[in-house]
């Protein structure tokens, strides 16, 4: 999908700028995102500056151009499609003009991100544009980090599910994977919480809400926590089977 070349146009680069703390953008990605005269991201809800235009605020230089692009936080394929088109055409005259532009994204781009299909929809009517990568950090690893466990050990298998969409599959894979991340579970956390309690997995669940960022909560053991508010940004993690292998707990006070 990102191997045509073009030496007169700009090139479009995604940038994963982590989950969150500004620190945690690998410098490829930091160096990069100073360099593009053009630094696109979604926009924020509301009138408010995005996630990943918070992570990035304190690294661009006033020269830059600063591009809010609208997503829809919708499952409508007809919607997003037409956001995902307006956003290409605008992205298209600054890169026909020869000058390059990151889009940011937090995480990383090729981790659930829309960068993908921002991408794929450019592609589709101007192919002869060089789309580049660059990877950042994605949630799962922030959330075990400040968990202070390791996300997989030895021969554990692990699954990542988009909870929205794979609710029904949730007790498959808990039959099949010994760790289970479910991104993005607010909407459907009164459902999980149900299965997980038929499975007697309530006590081995962990969630994280806004990974790295200084309003992070953790909660570890759910069993009191049938009714939970999340945000949008919360992540859970199951552990589906007893620790029998001296799994190590690094930041135990973190618990809560």
């Amino acid at each position: 999908m990102f191997n045509l070349v073009s030496q007169s146009l700009g090139k479009l680069y995604g940038i994963g700028v982590g989950p969150g703390d500004p620190e945690l953008i690998t410098l490829k990605g930091y160096h990069l995102l100073q360099q593009v005269p053009i630094v696109a991201f979604p926009a924020g809800m509301g009138g408010k500056p995005g996630i990943a235009e918070q992570i990035i605020s304190s690294w661009l230089k006033s020269d830059q151009v600063k591009l809010p692009l609208t997503f829809p936080y919708i499952q409508d394929d007809s919607l997003l499609q037409q956001a995902w088109q307006q956003a290409a055409e605008t992205l298209w005259p600054y890169l026909e003009q020869g000058q390059d532009v990151g889009f940011v994204s937090e995480g990383d781009v090729s981790f659930y991100s829309t960068f993908t299909y921002l991408a794929q929809t450019l592609q589709k009517f101007r192919p002869e544009v060089v789309v580049q990568a660059i990877p950042g950090i994605c949630s799962p690893l922030a959330a075990v980090a400040s968990l202070g466990i390791p996300l997989t050990i030895r021969d554990q298998t692990l699954a990542i599910l988009p909870a929205i969409y794979a609710i029904a599959e949730l007790e498959t894979t808990l039959h099949r994977a010994d760790v289970v991340v479910l991104m993005k579970v607010s909407s459907v956390y009164q459902q999980v919480w149900d299965v997980l309690k038929r499975f007697n997995l309530l006590e081995q669940a962990y969630i994280v809400e806004r990974a790295t960022l200084p309003n992070q909560v953790i909660y570890t053991g759910l069993s009191d926590r049938p009714h939970l508010c999340l945000s949008y940004f919360s992540i859970l993690i199951v552990k589906t089977k007893p620790d029998q292998t001296g799994e190590p707990m690094w930041n135990r006070h973190l618990a809560c």
